[in-house]
């Protein structure tokens, strides 16, 4: 048991110290999520809303197949994109292997489905009568997306923080595609995965609470901006 406590009192030690290499895991894990997000959120948000306001052949379809890659594990993802990315693979040439950019990559295609499909189950959720009252209105398709945006904005927030928890978390993508590279794409799971292999309890602890601090704070600030959003308005 001494060396748990032994761990424990080492992850407060660098928590609470200035050590450079520790800051840089953490700092580049939040950077690449945050791009990561942003990305899938700039595509996925604009696509939920086409699919549930736009009527076409296969939408039904389309909807199911990223319900469906909602759940696809992390290191599926990292070798579909090991494939493709790899020297023999069709984007070999690029070099992008082991790469933040392929990290950013990978991280993006992973949740990408989280934010389409959440988004989707937000906007269907809104009372049938906001788009009623819309078109009763004369709002044209923009003014609805408008309307449509501006009342499941809570829910679409919610639905990109979901995403970003997602792949903060994750493992396999940063692992399989980054090659944990010190300095320069270990995340804080490839480093805890690591670490832990070493024997060097301490610093995989003090990641490992970092990790669930940084996604409990984002939840509980987004809570407590809804709220007092919501009793403003």
């Amino acid at each position: 048991m001494d060396y748990i406590f032994q761990g424990i009192s080492e992850a407060f030690r660098l928590i609470l110290s200035s050590d450079k290499e520790f800051w840089n895991i953490v700092w580049l894990s939040v950077k690449l999520s945050l791009i990561s997000t942003l990305l899938a959120s700039v595509i996925g948000v604009p696509a939920a809303f086409f699919l549930v306001l736009k009527k076409f052949p296969g939408r039904d379809l389309l909807i199911a197949i990223s319900n469906s890659l909602m759940s696809i594990p992390t290191v599926v993802v990292g070798l579909l994109f090991y494939s493709i990315l790899s020297r023999r693979g069709p984007a070999g040439d690029l070099g992008l292997l082991f790469t933040q950019t392929a990290v950013i990559l990978g991280q993006t295609f992973l949740i990408l489905p989280v934010v389409v499909s959440l988004t989707v189950s937000t906007i269907k959720s809104l009372d049938k009568s906001v788009r009623e009252t819309a078109v009763s209105l004369g709002a044209g398709r923009f003014q609805q997306l408008l309307i449509f945006f501006s009342e499941a904005r809570f829910g679409v927030a919610a639905c990109v923080i979901t995403a970003f928890s997602r792949v903060f978390a994750e493992v396999g993508v940063s692992m399989m595609l980054g090659g944990n590279i010190r300095n320069y794409t270990r995340t804080i799971t490839t480093a805890i995965a690591l670490e832990t292999s070493k024997g060097e309890f301490g610093l995989s602890i003090a990641l490992g609470l970092v990790l669930l601090a940084v996604a409990f704070a984002i939840n509980f600030f987004f809570l407590k901006f809804t709220k007092l959003y919501r009793t403003a308005d």
